[in-house]
């Protein structure tokens, strides 16, 4: 079965919605004003410190600090409630228009209190050294120390606050824009309207006709709205050129590194080593072609079952195998995850108007995380709930670190999701004897390295094309787009995937560009990092597990290196990004092991 309306109703997960309400204290709406009017308030008693921060000794910086907490602890709060409202029915203009009033009113409260960013940024070095020292301001020391990194990009105040008022009507609005117009696309199968990601789902199909229609159809679902979309992308390209040259970053992903604290240089060492082995994806879908018995695999065959036959899971069947999964880890982790489940922490149907993918929202340490899914009853949604447990532990682990502590770099941030993801593969794996089923779990974990390690680094080429070209050239075409995007799919799939026209507009839905330019690499970062992580857990065993907690439980109180060392991991060794991809191509060789074992090749 295919169409999300021909399922039970725990194979559509239709029951399991989150309880947004404890966000602002069971009062709705009005709620979210009295966050905003508490956030407000605390911004009032902030601005005495203005042009008084370099005479603050480490007591008075504490205070200060505290109340900052206080302040961003209530927008957060409104701004999260605001925001996985908006998430899960992108088409009701109430979400919409509660969405705007916290983004306009949440931007007026930070701009009254930007002089703190901007007087700390300019203190002398010694001073800043002394002060930290004190262990009173533990609590966000890394986060002070860190922001100071953004000295040299700094405008004036007045400057600041013409570009965070302005970016409520600007960047904001156009991706908001962006959201809704991606929320609202239906791709019509077998006669019915379904979402977006139910028609990507179909491309998992063991039937190649089925993957072939969907993909067409997938195709002429993107095509009404394309060059609105495409205007979309093109104003928000020029509008990181200015800030970027404002800002003097000297190249459009500069920024972004900065945010990771990762250097240009070391970031560029990982594109190089992936580019580097674009053999590993271009070997297994040659591969994939011979056990699926066709001469070249088209774009749409990329994710197809290996299996004769499609695998569903429920709801239920699910839960109770991440969370094994879990348990054979980590009790601990088990128990935490199952708060998720049974407090109403995740939204997983498909609904209409609902955001595409799946993501893991934080909110505030002082109350929990969500999870929101597509749930399509496949294989994948298993791992994939896995994967953003993974996160929600991490932010649930991390939360005693605070406001300032909790959030990691996006170098790290997927560290625990692939973790968990992993985990979870092995079990079921653990538990696969027929060798059938067994090549089937290799493939499926094999691709998603392979999707996430290789295809975000082509993405992130992408990216760095059409970012250059805007700046170069002007304006881009859809044909352009395009252009660029089909050049960096074959760039990593040499002759092994023939790329289809229709393909060439399937850049036109992913958010990440829009919403966080440069965000991708950050995927293949994660990816290889965890992949590491676990090799660790592999030799060490539970010896293991106490490290790996501790590193969740810090948060971001601490550069990426210093966290990567818990475990035992050298982020600045020149050789790191090579031993995860000798990991992935490790995997290959089980894959086509597998195949043979098999009969199928």
């Amino acid at each position: 079965m295919s169409i999300t309306e021909e399922l039970s109703p725990d194979q559509t997960a239709s029951n399991v919605a989150w309880d947004l309400e404890p966000l602002v204290n069971g009062s709705g709406t009005e709620g979210v004003d009295a966050l905003l009017d508490e956030a407000e308030a605390g911004a009032g008693r902030l601005e005495v410190y203005r042009g008084k921060l370099g005479e603050l000794d480490a007591a008075g910086l504490a205070e200060a600090m505290h109340e900052l907490e206080q302040v961003n602890d209530a927008l957060g709060r409104a701004g999260s409630y605001a925001g996985l409202r908006f998430a899960v029915d992108t088409a009701d203009p109430a979400n919409g228009a509660l969405l705007a009033r916290v983004e306009e009113r949440a931007t007026a409260i930070a701009t009254r209190i930007l002089f703190l960013e901007l007087e700390w940024a300019e203190l002398p070095d010694d001073h800043v050294t002394q002060v930290l020292a004190d262990s009173r301001l533990d609590f966000c020391r890394h986060y002070l120390a860190s922001a100071r990194r953004y000295r040299p990009h700094l405008l004036t105040e007045p400057e600041e606050k013409v570009m965070a008022e302005k970016s409520v009507t600007g960047r904001s609005a156009w991706g908001r824009l962006f959201s809704e117009l991606t929320s609202a696309i239906t791709v019509n199968l077998d006669g019915r309207d379904v979402s977006l990601e139910e028609g990507l789902s179909r491309l998992q199909s063991p039937e190649r006709e089925v993957r072939r229609a969907s993909a067409e159809a997938v195709t002429t679902a993107l095509a009404p709205g394309l060059r609105t979309r495409a205007f979309v992308f093109n104003t928000l390209l020029a509008d990181k050129n200015v800030d970027d040259r404002l800002r003097r970053y000297p190249n459009w992903i500069a920024s972004r590194n900065l945010d990771n604290e990762a250097s240009d240089e070391s970031v560029q060492a990982l594109v190089d080593a992936v580019v580097g082995r674009y053999d590993i994806p271009q070997r297994w879908y040659h591969l994939k072609a011979q056990v699926l018995g066709v001469d070249r695999l088209a774009d749409y065959d990329r994710m197809a079952a290996i299996a004769t036959s499609e695998s569903e899971f429920g709801w239920t069947q699910a839960r109770e195998l991440v969370l094994d999964a879990y348990s054979s880890f980590a009790e601990p982790m088990a128990d935490a995850a199952r708060r998720f489940f049974d407090e109403g922490w995740i939204d997983a149907p498909v609904r209409p108007g609902k955001r595409p993918g799946a993501f893991c929202a934080y909110t505030v340490p002082s109350h929990h995380p969500y999870l929101l899914l597509n749930w399509t009853a496949r294989r994948r949604d298993v791992l994939t709930l896995a994967h953003e447990l993974g996160h929600g532990l991490h932010a649930y682990l991390a939360r005693g670190q605070g406001i300032f502590h909790q959030s990691t770099p996006l170098t790290l941030a997927e560290t625990a999701s692939v973790f968990g993801e992993t985990v979870t593969f092995g079990r079921l794996l653990a538990e696969t004897t027929d060798p059938d089923e067994r090549l089937s779990l290799l493939s499926e974990s094999l691709e998603g390295q392979i999707a996430t390690v290789f295809r975000q680094i082509a993405m992130n080429r992408f990216e760095a094309g059409v970012h250059t070209a805007r700046r170069e050239v002007g304006e881009l075409s859809v044909d352009r787009f395009g252009e660029l995007w089909a050049e960096m799919q074959t760039s990593m799939l040499g002759d092994a995937v023939e790329i289809t026209e229709g393909y060439r507009t399937w850049w036109s839905y992913i958010p990440h560009f829009i919403g966080t330019p440069g965000y991708v690499y950050a995927y293949a970062y994660g990816q290889l990092l965890a992949l590491s992580v676990y090799r660790q857990y592999e030799e060490r065993g539970a010896d293991f597990v106490p490290s790996y907690l501790e590193m969740l439980s810090r948060g971001g109180s601490a550069t990426p290196e210093e966290l990567g060392r818990i475990v035992g991991v050298d982020l600045g060794d020149p050789g790191f990004w090579d031993g995860g991809l000798t990991i992935i191509a490790e995997q290959l060789d089980a894959a086509e092991a597998a195949a043979k074992t098999a009969g199928r090749l």
